[in-house]
């Protein structure tokens, strides 16, 4: 299994337009959050339909799971909870979402919705604990915010991490978990792309300028990932903890090869 991981577009088309392109290259596409752009001048209604667009097109060339973030946030729930609705139309063409649970081959894939409230969160608490009690061969979980604590959440001044996910990691130990949401983790000196929980792997791209997104590519079959930037590639393997900094590759694997020549914008 060949799976991309970006979050945070904020709605820059130019990158929409390059992970359509790179979808052709993977078998999973996960866009953790953060499409749209909260300080957009235009009404997030537009945007929101264009993304939809961009979602259907990915779906076309391979899976894709995403959830939401805190800038795709817009309305709220009985509870008085903000939450996004828009989002959950990408059901439609075969898109899991927000409380979704969706298996691709041996791999289980929970997806979490953005949380604010005590509400929402007892909702994605009950979601782990089912999908928990069906867990096949490996367990991946979809969330916008990484754990509080990692290395994958320091944006150079404080840690932006989230507490309770955190404790569910500590809990269920998933193999995985994909994450956004702190754009500077792994340009920073003591942040990072990636880090080892107990027997868990988390990730976070970040967020680059640019009509290219960095990404992070998670190969099974190695195991390794790969994470992409404008400072080049890094690799680490999943069969070992995290040894910081990690390895620049020289040499990278074909996948990359084929993402760095896409067209961009």
């Amino acid at each position: 299994m060949k799976c991309l991981l970006v979050a945070d577009l904020h709605y820059d088309l130019r990158k929409f337009d390059w992970v359509v392109a790179a979808s052709a290259h993977v078998d999973i596409v996960v866009l953790a959050g953060d499409h749209l752009d909260v300080f957009a001048t235009v009404d997030r209604t537009a945007p929101a339909i264009v993304a939809q667009k961009y979602f259907r097109r990915i779906r076309e060339r391979a899976h894709l799971l995403i959830c939401s973030g805190n800038h795709d946030l817009d309305s709220c729930d009985s509870a008085g909870e903000l939450v996004t609705r828009w989002i959950a139309k990408a059901r439609y063409y075969d898109v899991p979402t927000d409380g979704d649970t969706r298996l691709i081959g041996d791999t289980l894939f929970t997806i979490c919705p953005w949380a604010d409230g005590r509400f929402k969160r007892a909702e994605i608490a009950a979601h782990l604990a089912r999908d928990a009690a069906m867990r096949p061969a490996r367990w991946v979980w979809v969330h916008h915010a990484p754990p509080q604590g990692s290395p994958i959440s320091w944006d150079g001044k404080r840690m932006f991490g989230d507490k309770a996910l955190s404790a569910w990691i500590e809990t269920y130990q998933p193999d995985l978990v994909l994450c956004g949401h702190v754009h500077q983790s792994p340009f920073t000196g003591a942040g990072s792309w990636a880090d080892r929980i107990g027997a868990t792997w988390v990730f976070n791209a970040g967020h680059q300028i640019g009509p290219q997104p960095s990404h992070i590519v998670v190969d099974t079959a190695s195991p390794g990932a790969y994470w992409i930037s404008f400072e080049g590639a890094e690799e680490t393997s999943l069969d070992r903890s995290p040894c910081r900094p990690f390895r620049q590759i020289d040499d990278p694997p074909k996948l990359l090869t084929e993402l760095e020549v896409l067209p961009a914008g």
